[in-house]
């Protein structure tokens, strides 16, 4: 099994990668977060890799952390998960805001992840919700930045994230941009209009 990777950067995608590794090219399919954090084609990069072998394929998962593969391969414990969708789930939140929105039984949050009914969200919080606790980490970020009474993320939050995912942004980008338009506009934040999110997310963006 091939459990790690190291190589040149030959190609890469959102969801996807090519890794060089002494002239042989490897395809690894990859979450957002981990493309995001790769380095530009031609450099050096590293992943840990979990292969997946089944009668017609032989698949490469790739993560830019162990604790995000670790938790892939929890992901796919649970009734219902294949790598498909853990990969998507890990697309739209961090290792630590999965973990708290599993921990915290949220499932507004769960359920805004892409692929994820209110089903599976009740079945990610009943199976995982006691192995998830070795992720947490003191004083780590998740999705939603250190706390604060003055954040909002309501259905107009949820529909403006909805909007850039449509137009070809990550969920994780889509959020990360929203919390700056909460940062940058603290008193107006929680009262704009769906609209006006979206275009100063994409201020943000740009």
């Amino acid at each position: 099994m091939i459990a790690t990777l190291s190589g040149i950067l030959f190609f890469k995608q959102p969801n996807q990668l090519i890794v060089d590794v002494g002239g042989v090219g490897y395809e690894v399919l990859v979450s957002a977060r981990t493309y995001d954090r790769l380095p530009a084609p031609g450099d050096e990069t590293f992943v840990y890799v979990y292969t997946s072998v089944r009668e017609d394929a032989i698949t490469l998962y790739g993560f830019g952390e162990m604790d995000e593969k670790e938790l892939f391969l929890l992901l796919n414990t649970v009734s219902g998960v294949g790598p498909k969708l853990a990969l998507g789930i890990l697309s739209g939140i961090s290792v630590p805001g999965l973990c708290e929105a599993i921990a915290l039984k949220d499932m507004d949050r769960l359920t805004g992840l892409s692929g994820v009914g209110r089903k599976t969200a009740q079945r990610l919080c009943m199976e995982l919700q006691d192995k998830v606790g070795r992720f947490a980490k003191p004083g780590a970020e998740t999705d939603r930045g250190v706390p604060d009474k003055g954040m909002v993320e309501d259905d107009s939050f949820q529909s403006a994230v909805s909007a850039l995912v449509n137009l070809g942004y990550p969920q994780a980008r889509a959020w990360k941009a929203l919390r700056t338009v909460q940062q940058q506009h603290p008193d107006e934040a929680g009262t704009m209009k769906i609209e006006e999110l979206i275009r100063e997310a994409l201020r943000s963006l740009a």
